[in-house]
């Protein structure tokens, strides 16, 4: 036989061997065998530890280790007592680093886990290929990796470790004959090399094209066949749902809302784990109730009836308890009360363009909190909540690293403002807000002497200037005229050379997303979320020129602008 004949080997029925034309290609035998790789090595196992063999059968070096796998790029990966490493085919390490996980080598690049959890990509040497380090990352292929950041968001990287176009989805694949699939908020499609959406519609699942053709679900449990331009070529298989079905379950959204507003405000996932009994003693409800509403979480699967008899909270319903990092106690009840107050008045806030809750209480948002002290505290829980968990990635967006100073305009908690006083040790921060808001506010200890609270009103003086001005969520909370004279405050603040910095939604006309959070902002504010092309408008009218959009995914989008 020839010296690549370890080519045409199989593995026999039983693992223990490899088969030559049906026949053993040696006479050892192991207890498991996997394929052969170039360079003609296999990974085999027996009592005395994992290893490779050569085409003969014969143990290719003297070292064991505690699992081995194939070779891909002249390197296998191994596991020993000291961790998972890769090996040269003489069994000696590539380099003394171990890792907590290795993966296999793809373009020169092989995807590792190190031993705080943190991934990356080691070079055909073993050597970081970049100083980045992300919560997981893929196999290379065709010079493009998926790299996953802490917010869980994904996008494409180079084997350089830079960013391919700068667009994050919520999951992602890498490119299969110039096209990816990717996640956003609405669903699955596919992308272009330059992560531009190909199509406008959104599916449940997608496979990749093959020969220009792809599978899809869709919303309604239909399979489909798209092309390129998401236009149907074929109907596999009918909507499981009917357009009544689906219209009827979106109208009845406010069950939803309504029921964890109830659970939260009667203390039932404090209560958990319990039964439905115990619940209904403990909240005081009437005979059979605790059940009849546990019974409602399951389905929206907040809690679940564990096998002794006792309703527990999912990971989902921990989030309803007051003591989780990300609690949104505060939230359910702002969504449960003052918004939901406000968008039963949404048509008269549509004929009108103003508030439905100033239609209702006589005043603004704000102003109303103002006047009641422990819904005003409730409320920025509630926001504080949301940003602590959207912002903790975005100082991988916002690079302030050449900045010294930054005014947070409208900061609340000062969450975002503490996350970038931690990812960028040279600067210092000032979080501004109203009065009531910052009051007795301090930052915590590790950052403390770096960052200052101060009252403020947006439409006011500014008692700051800073290098970099950041305004997160603030503008959507007012019509155009007061947006543009809060953006004109932001021009006098920035500093000479320095930059703005607006976190807001970027609105998508072309398939409608953002318009339901638009219509919360007129009823709840008067505000609107706006296109990027809106944003333009107003940034140039006070004295800015945007520079570009990035979408990050949780909070959409960063919109840099400077001084024109």
């Amino acid at each position: 036989m020839t010296a690549d004949r370890w080519r045409e080997y199989t593995i026999a029925a039983d693992a223990t061997h490899h088969l030559a034309q049906g026949r053993p290609a040696y006479g050892a035998r192991f207890d498991t065998v996997l394929k052969f790789h170039a360079p003609g090595l296999a990974p085999v196992a027996d009592a005395s530890g994992a290893y490779h063999i050569a085409p003969d059968g014969a143990p290719a070096y003297a070292a064991r280790y505690l699992r081995t796998f194939g070779y891909y790029e002249g390197r296998a990966a191994a596991q020993s007592r000291q961790g998972w490493l890769h090996i040269l085919p003489t069994g000696a390490p590539l380099c003394p680093e171990t890792y907590a996980w290795c993966g296999n080598f793809q373009g020169g690049r092989c995807a590792v886990r190190q031993r705080d959890g943190g991934y990356l990509h080691v070079d055909l040497r073993g050597a970081p290929a970049y100083p980045q380090r992300y919560r997981y990352v893929g196999d290379f292929r065709d010079g493009c990796a998926v790299a996953q950041r802490e917010d869980g968001q994904h996008s494409h990287i180079d084997p350089r470790g830079r960013l391919v176009h700068g667009v994050w989805y919520e999951d992602l694949d890498v490119f299969h004959k110039g096209h990816a699939r990717a996640r956003d908020a609405d669903g699955w499609h596919h992308v272009n090399p330059r992560g531009e959406p190909l199509y406008r519609r959104r599916f449940q699942a997608v496979e990749p094209f093959y020969n220009g053709q792809a599978r899809v679900e869709g919303e309604g449990g239909e399979l489909l066949v798209v092309n390129p331009r998401g236009e149907t070529l074929l109907t596999l298989r009918a909507p499981r749902r009917s357009p009544l079905d689906a219209l009827s379950a979106d109208m009845v959204g406010f069950w939803r809302t309504q029921t964890i507003r109830a659970a939260v405000a009667l203390g039932v996932f404090e209560t958990l784990p319990a039964s439905a009994a115990a619940v209904e003693a403990r909240a005081k409800l009437a005979p059979s109730m605790g059940a009849r509403l546990l019974r409602a979480l399951a389905e929206l699967g907040l809690a679940r009836l564990a096998e002794d008899g006792r309703y527990q909270a999912t990971e989902r319903g921990l989030l309803l308890t007051k003591d989780h990092p990300f609690s949104l106690v505060d939230a359910a009840a702002m969504w449960g009360d003052e918004h939901y107050a406000a968008w039963t008045r949404l048509a008269e806030s549509l004929r009108t363009g103003t508030s439905g809750f100033q239609a209702l209480h006589g005043r603004n948002l704000f102003d109303w909190l103002a006047e009641r002290p422990a819904k005003a505290e409730s409320y920025q829980a509630a926001f504080d909540a949301y940003a602590r968990h959207d912002y903790r990635a975005l100082a991988e967006t916002i690079d302030l690293g050449a900045h010294r100073t930054l005014l947070d305009a409208g900061g609340g908690r000062g969450a975002l403002a503490f996350a970038m006083l931690r990812a960028f040790p040279a600067l210092c921060a000032v979080v501004m807000d109203r009065p009531e808001v910052v009051r007795g506010r301090n930052a915590p200890k590790d950052i403390a002497g770096r960052c200052r609270f101060v009252a403020g009103d947006l439409f006011g003086q500014w008692p700051a200037r800073a290098d970099a001005v950041v305004l997160a969520r603030v503008l959507h909370d007012w019509p155009d005229a007061d947006a543009l004279r809060i953006l004109r405050r932001a021009r006098a603040a920035v500093n000479a050379g320095g930059a703005l910095y607006v976190v807001e939604m970027t609105l998508d006309e072309t398939r409608g997303a953002g318009g339901l959070l638009d219509l919360n902002m007129l009823g709840a504010t008067g505000g609107a979320e706006r296109a990027e092309g809106q944003f333009r408008e107003l940034l140039a009218a006070a004295g800015f020129r945007l520079r570009r959009t990035t979408a990050t995914g949780g909070v959409r989008s960063v919109i840099t602008a400077s001084p024109a």
